[in-house]
């Protein structure tokens, strides 16, 4: 068998050990550590080896993972449930974990959020025509993955 010099091989135990020490620094999905297992060049009966290990040790856990991606992004990044399960199907989370992850936020919290977030976002729009002003704002939170019906009732209570 050729060996490309310039190319650097690794076993199985060191991909376990590389991809444990992956995992257990940030929650990860199984996409995530299939894109990584592909940079190391291995074969698919030792990627699915690694993959088994990793789940069998709990350094992987699509459901926890789904929880913290949840939790992480409407808590850091202020998402709405769309965005959230947009991104978790993007990245092949299956629709029960999904489900699942966002029970992690409370209807409460995620009301006050939205509020907060709405009016710290107008009060930091600088434009004065109020139909610019209503458009800027709701594709804002339209992009944020708010649902419509909360926009438009918050956009039409803010600008009237």
């Amino acid at each position: 068998m050729y060996r490309n010099p310039n190319v650097s091989y690794v076993t199985v135990s060191e991909a376990i050990a590389k991809m444990e020490h992956y995992c257990a620094y940030q929650e990860r999905c199984h996409n995530d550590v299939e894109d990584k297992l592909k940079t190391m060049r291995l074969i698919p009966e030792a990627k699915e080896k690694i993959i088994v290990h990793l789940i069998e040790h709990n350094f992987l856990n699509e459901e926890r993972f789904a929880k913290a991606f949840a939790r992480g992004k409407f808590k850091i990044k202020k998402w709405g449930k769309k965005r959230i399960v947009q991104e978790l199907k993007f990245r092949k989370i299956s629709a029960y974990n999904i489900k699942t992850a966002l029970k992690e936020i409370s209807e409460k919290d995620y009301i006050t959020t939205f509020h907060e977030l709405a009016e710290k976002r107008f009060d930091s729009i600088n434009e004065t025509d109020s139909n610019k002003k209503r458009k800027k704002l709701t594709n804002y939170l339209l992009y944020r993955g708010w649902e419509p019906h909360l926009i438009y009732e918050k956009v039409n209570e803010l600008i009237g």
